[in-house]
């Protein structure tokens, strides 16, 4: 049994800045990546960042040079670093984490998703 915690949403000025967190805990032996997705009213869900184990790490085009995500692998928790937001960033952020649980099983889980909620 694995659970997200996602913190770190709000209401934020176009301009402004935000980090969420998401840290995970439970049965994870090791985790093999950890992402952010979005999604906006009426749109489907995006990938908006991914880090892998070995740190590398991917951004939609759309928050490419604004939006930093990182993670502390002792606390396995991941963070996106959301800088020069606009409003079309507004949506309920989701992390996404794949691991190995301890009897190797490789699985995935989803936080419960944080709204944010950029301001003209």
């Amino acid at each position: 049994q694995v659970q997200l915690l996602e913190s770190g949403g709000g209401l934020v000025q176009a301009g402004g800045s935000l980090r969420l967190s998401c840290a995970a805990s439970g049965d994870i032996f090791r985790i093999n990546a950890m992402a952010w997705h979005r999604q906006a009213p009426g749109q489907s869900r995006e990938l908006v960042a991914v880090i892998i184990s070995g740190g590398t790490t991917n951004y939609a085009d759309s928050v490419k040079d604004r939006f930093t995500i990182s993670k502390d692998n002792a606390k396995n928790t991941v963070y996106l670093q959301m800088n020069s937001l606009k409003p079309e960033d507004t949506a309920v952020y989701y992390c996404y984490v794949n691991y190995h649980s301890y009897n190797m099983y490789q699985s995935s889980s989803w936080g419960q998703g944080t709204q944010v909620t950029v301001s003209s």
